[in-house]
């Protein structure tokens, strides 16, 4: 008897829809029952006949021609062309996860920045910044308006800890205690173009 899921699944199969881990599952059930077998080639028997009952649909313009492209590369190479870039279509930039190399050390030990993305004419950077554990980062009056988003590891600003996924916002003109962290932390910074650590990044 064939269950409902098996019913499913041959379905699927028939048409080429299973995908790669349960056909190589389905593919052995099949070898171990006659039953299964059978209902499968029916299915792939009415698949035939409904495609070759629908009505011709003319290929795409130009389909022909990148078809033969493909294979002559593969071909020549064995390798598949490689797909266009996200990096060269307009207006869409992509920075891959700093590596240790990527980082620009502050003049504080043990503190790190990156900068990601500059809009000049709206007058704001965004910045990723790192302190490694123990590393202060002296008071200081912002400048401008800060937000930070804490990553990873903790933050302490004042007399409150923060850690993952907290957000902290600091008005212009506001005053910053002393910073550190205890365990590290990582952090996503938006700041005013004016900030020194945006100039420092820049530089």
């Amino acid at each position: 008897m064939i269950t409902e899921q098996q019913q499913e699944q041959a379905s699927l199969y028939a048409v080429g829809a299973l995908m790669d881990t349960e056909q190589a599952a389905f593919e052995s059930e099949l070898r171990h029952n006659e039953e299964l077998r059978q209902f499968v080639r029916s299915l792939e028997r009415t698949a035939d006949l409904i495609a070759l009952s629908s009505p011709a649909q003319p290929l795409p313009s130009g389909l022909r021609a990148k078809v033969l492209q493909r294979i002559e590369a593969l071909d020549a190479g064995g390798k598949q062309p490689p797909k266009p870039s996200l990096a060269l279509i307009p207006g869409l930039s992509f920075i891959d996860a700093p590596g240790a190399k990527d980082w620009k050390a502050l003049p504080v030990p043990g503190t790190y920045i990156k900068l990601l993305s500059l809009e000049k004419e709206r007058g704001y950077a965004v910045l990723m910044g790192k302190l490694d554990p123990g590393a202060r980062y002296p008071a200081h009056t912002n400048i401008g308006p800060e937000d930070f988003y804490i990553l990873t590891g903790d933050l302490v600003i004042g007399h409150r800890r923060l850690g993952a996924g907290d957000f902290h916002h600091a008005a212009a003109g506001s005053q910053h205690e002393e910073n550190y962290s205890v365990e590290g932390c990582t952090l996503l910074a938006v700041l005013t173009t004016a900030d020194p650590l945006v100039t420092f990044a820049m530089a």
